[in-house]
């Protein structure tokens, strides 16, 4: 189990963020006239005090890792879970039961980000959970849930996943639930709807409840959920069909073909399949146990394994049970969360980036430490992103501790750009690892010049139209944050004019919103978007008066908030109207000033107020405070606070203004504070 790496606490929700603002000083407390150096009041002071504090997090073996916040889902499943299997004990329920009921509002529901609307969905599971830990249907917080859930729809308006979740209790019927007939996997990759059409998480959670749909278990729980239904007469009411000639109403009638086959399917095909897609599962553990490296596809692989045969105490099934415990965080005050994921490899890199930016020397014992055990985390061996690129050698870093089955583009240029800031005593092992990250990616292109995160050309739009994925994403296409890191990584291994690099250019430069800013796929949204875009153009070559650069620019300073911060609410993903709009966070306003920066915008009005609000937003020990939502899992749908962002893009924002771009012919020297 792992312990809190950064104290803290539940967090509850706040106002608006569109009102609220973060007490910072006027502008002018940052100005030219500074400490005598020419430099602002604070900010050298800020990075060392953000240098201490981020050294002082490393792990003895190298690595930083901050807690990776979700919501209550990932909790109450793991609860569920263990229910189901019958292994759930007294001390892990109470413990996240404590965690559950501190994430809930005054209205009794829960949200799946910090200040976010109430979400149906969480708000049945987490209500299930603590049904599951004794809390009683009349206490009021129960009653005050029960009554939002009838009042939005109940159960039956809940998404797939949570029905399928409800339906092994025997809360729903299997029969209102879309069909997953195992014999996907039986489907070649040509062929459309095959299991390497969706996203790997999304890959590596159908597979195996593909096995759960054609098994349909049912352990009856102890207690029924009939104040959750909306209609009690009529719990779970048909849903019109849409008509014929459109995409949902053509695989609503495919659902419904699927349903009959199940009756119909040839008992030895059938069996073949679930004995494959078993296989499929098991050939995909990893060392560690879990499944991807994030937890619901080895929450799903476990009671496909448990329901094919597989008991409790199967080495396979032992590994997989471990690995779940080591997801979870343990509070001060007694509550256990559970983490979607770990970040470790993708916190390391940017956390040695932004000491680099710092200026910490480049042979620094934290860094060597740092880029020995990133290259220890290479992975070398193909995975299931080979079926797109038979014959591409492998050579690419993953998010977590251990994924080699699905590492990713956006780590392995992260990683790079990190390993070429480190003077490590051993040269030739860091060359030859990152001539193989930048082939592994240079090959990982898609079609169209620009980069998904774990797959080439996974653009099927397909998927997303089945019943079944209600859910969230399930496609890896390019997105524009992805590319603009591959790009920055080429740039600053000398190929911006490598024609590969230009059609990732050309991509990004089309992909320009009529505003100026970028969406940004794996973090809130368009800031996060605008701040990998900007950064890498500019590297590779684009002046900063180019028109693109302008407009990103102008849209920059048009959203910068009142107290000199920016701020991104995850609403932005939904409504265009809140794009660039929120309260003001460290991790946004750092990739806001990446990109002024950048774009040659250091002496700017908007730069000067930027920094003064992390300066003085800063706390003492170094650390900056940041309850909102910035990074992103699914676009709305899976939301996640990183919680080592607030401390490395700050560090990494105020080292390039002291120290210009990493690899610009600006860049600076400026002594630490205290040095002449």
């Amino acid at each position: 189990m792992t312990a809190t790496t950064d104290g803290g606490g539940a967090i509850t929700d706040g106002a608006d963020p569109r009102h609220e603002t973060t007490t910072a000083p006027a502008a002018t407390a940052v100005g030219p006239s500074g400490d005598g150096t020419g430099l602002p009041t604070g900010v050298r002071e800020a990075v060392d005090r953000a240098v201490g504090e981020l050294l002082a997090r490393q792990d003895p073996a190298g690595w930083w890792k901050g807690d990776l916040q979700t919501n209550v889902t990932m909790d109450a499943e793991d609860l569920l879970l263990r229910q189901f299997l019958g292994i759930r004990d007294e001390a892990v329920t109470r413990a996240a039961a404590l965690f559950i009921r501190g994430e809930q509002r005054d209205d009794g529901t829960w949200a799946t980000f910090h200040g976010g609307p109430p979400e149906l969905s969480a708000t049945i599971e987490a209500y299930v959970a603590l049904r599951l830990a004794g809390d009683p249907p009349d206490a009021p917080h129960m009653t005050r849930a029960s009554a939002w859930i009838r009042a939005h729809g109940g159960i039956a308006a809940a998404r797939v996943f949570t029905r399928i979740w409800l339906a092994l209790f025997g809360w729903w019927s299997w029969d209102q639930l879309p069909e997953l007939p195992p014999e996907l996997v039986f489907l070649p990759p040509w062929v459309p709807l095959n299991i390497y059409d969706f996203g790997c998480w999304a890959r590596q959670t159908i597979v195996p409840l593909t096995v759960v749909s054609a098994l349909r278990p049912v352990r009856r729980a102890p207690f029924a959920l009939d104040e959750l239904h909306a209609d009690a007469r009529d719990p779970s009411p048909a849903k019109p069909l849409a008509p014929l000639a459109s995409w949902d109403g053509a695989f609503q009638r495919m659902d419904r073909a699927l349903h009959l086959y199940r009756r119909v399917a040839p008992r030895r095909l059938r069996k073949a399949a679930m004995a494959a897609a078993g296989r499929w599962i098991v050939e995909r553990q990893e060392n560690d146990g879990c499944w991807g490296g994030i937890q619901p596809p080895a929450v799903y692989s476990v009671i496909a394994l448990h329901l094919l045969g597989y008991d409790l105490g199967h080495p396979v099934m032992r590994a997989g049970l471990e690995s779940l415990d080591r997801f979870t965080v343990w509070r001060e005050d007694g509550a256990r969360m559970v983490e979607a994921c770990q970040s470790p490899v993708w916190d390391t890199c940017l956390a040695a980036i932004a000491l680099a930016d710092a200026g910490l020397p480049p042979d620094h014992p934290a860094l060597v430490k740092a880029a020995d055990w990133m290259l220890g985390e290479e992975v070398r061996r193909p995975g299931d992103w080979a079926v797109r690129r038979p014959g591409l050698a492998p050579g690419g870093w993953a998010f977590e501790f251990h994924n080699d089955n699905y590492p990713d583009i956006d780590d392995t240029a992260e990683v790079v750009l990190a390993l070429r800031r480190i003077r490590h005593p051993e040269p030739g092992r860091v060359e030859a690892a990152i001539a193989r990250g930048v082939s592994w990616n240079l090959g990982m292109q898609s079609k169209n010049g620009a980069w998904g995160a774990f797959d080439a050309d996974n653009t099927s739009p397909l998927p997303n139209r089945l019943p079944f994925c209600d859910f969230g994403e399930v496609i890896d296409p390019p997105s524009a944050d992805v590319t603009a890191h591959v790009v920055e990584m080429l740039a600053a291994e000398g190929r911006a004019a490598d024609p590969r690099t230009r059609r990732g250019i050309a991509w990004l430069l089309a992909e320009q919103e009529p505003e100026g800013p970028w969406f940004g796929r794996w973090g809130t949204n368009y800031v996060y978007g605008t701040g990998s875009v900007v950064p890498a153009l500019t590297a590779a070559g684009i002046a900063p008066s180019h028109p693109a650069v302008r407009r990103a620019v102008r849209w920059l300073e048009s959203v910068q908030n009142e107290d000199g911060g920016w701020g991104e609410d995850q609403r932005s993903y939904r409504d265009r109207s809140w794009a660039g709009r929120g309260a003001s966070t460290a991790s946004q306003t750092a990739w806001a000033l990446m990109a002024l920066l950048s774009a040659g915008e250091r002496d700017g009005d908007a730069v000067a107020r930027g920094l003064a609000y992390l300066v003085e937003t800063q706390r003492p020990d170094g650390t900056w405070d940041e309850p909102y939502f910035t990074g992103t899992g699914f676009p709305w749908d899976f939301s996640i606070n990183y919680h080592l962002y607030r401390q490395v893009f700050p560090l990494t924002a105020l080292g390039r203004y002291l120290h210009g771009e990493p690899f610009g012919p600006q860049r600076r020297s400026i002594p630490a504070a205290g040095e002449s």
